[in-house]
């Protein structure tokens, strides 16, 4: 027998808002089942892929990328239909960008690092 759970106990499983998880159906990274009173029922497996789309979303991914990655998770077998060269453009496209933001991140840690040094020492 699967698990099923409403919005709010998928939220707090998952460490999201039940307004972020309404995002994420909307944007069709997410489904939901709909009891006959309209309210949304989540699966167990549910709770990591709202954690996986969050994180990658914090990570500055957009979610027109984000739904082919998912897409690729969901079907390994047959995801090469869904990234084309273009697509393949766009993720190195993004891979570079994260690159630069991880980059700029660590001057930032260095510089915070060593101000806090100095004002130790």
């Amino acid at each position: 027998m699967r698990s099923v759970m409403k919005i709010g106990e998928l939220a707090k499983r998952a460490g999201t808002s039940t307004r972020m998880l309404r995002y994420y159906e909307a944007q069709g990274l997410l489904r939901s089942e709909r009891g006959a009173n309209g309210y949304r029922y989540f699966q167990d497996s549910d709770i990591e892929r709202a954690r996986t789309i969050a994180s990658l979303i914090r990570s500055g991914l957009p979610t027109r990328l984000i739904q082919v990655l998912l897409s690729a998770q969901d079907r390994p077998d047959d995801w090469t239909d869904a990234c084309d060269h273009q697509f393949a453009a766009l993720l190195r496209a993004e891979l570079s960008a994260l690159d630069d933001k991880i980059a700029c991140l660590s001057r930032s840690r260095t510089a915070v690092n060593a101000y806090l040094e100095r004002a130790a020492g």
